[in-house]
């Protein structure tokens, strides 16, 4: 088993409490931007801005820091039209009979259905794979542990440096889509997650009007 190794913390910052309160309001006002968007313009994201993206995602906690997750970026046309040729079968058994009824009206005020043009228009495709296992340097295999809470929590942390950095983002959800292992060249035993679309929103793109549907803090959160 190898030693941990421990440095002082150096990077922590403190700060008073107004701008404690300053930040986090300025931090929720950002994230309040956000919005998940369905129809994107196909002009090219600059690589570098991704890339850092990704970095930060690799920053989120996990479990016994194993870091159980893979991004593999998508921007091949022949490739993205593949996966939308495939994630399309598979929505269309979910919109013809594979869904519960109770979750096709929630999906309902919507508007979506089982055509999905916005994964051959949008610039970028990343594919989020949770690995069960990895390897370490010494060549040695070993358990991942606490994986969907680790790559769940890299994910939104992916979403929010996308956002910052100014490009809007769509969650997608093809069930199932082990599809992904083989267009993306990755093994078996990884499972895809979550297929997020990154790019530019078009022009005239229109978002649902959140009007009540966002929860208010007393239906989100309470102090024991």
């Amino acid at each position: 088993m190898l030693e941990p190794v421990w440095e002082p913390l150096s990077s922590y910052r403190s700060y008073p409490p107004e701008q404690m309160t300053a930040r986090a309001k300025s931090f929720h006002a950002e994230l309040r931007r956000r919005r998940t968007v369905r129809d994107f313009d196909s002009r090219p994201v600059p690589r570098g801005v991704v890339e850092t993206c990704l970095l930060a995602a690799g920053t989120a906690p996990s479990g016994a820091n194993l870091q159980p997750w893979h991004f593999a970026v998508i921007e091949n046309p022949a490739a993205k039209k593949r996966i939308r040729i495939a994630a399309e079968a598979e929505e269309q058994a979910f919109y013809s009979g594979r869904a519960p009824k109770e979750w096709l009206e929630a999906l309902a005020p919507l508007g979506t259905d089982a055509d999905k043009p916005f994964l051959e228009e949008a610039p970028l495709l990343i594919a989020i794979f949770a690995q069960k296992s990895g390897t370490r340097p010494d060549g040695r295999t070993v358990k991942h542990y606490y994986v969907p809470e680790s790559v769940g929590i890299a994910t939104g942390f992916l979403i929010a440096a996308l956002h910052d950095a100014g490009l809007a983002t769509l969650t997608h959800t093809p069930s199932p889509m082990g599809f992904l292992n083989e267009i993306c060249s990755r093994p078996a035993w990884e499972k895809p997650t979550i297929l997020l679309v990154v790019g530019y929103p078009k022009a005239d793109c229109r978002v649902p009007h959140h009007g009540g549907l966002r929860k208010n803090l007393e239906e989100i959160s309470s102090w024991v």
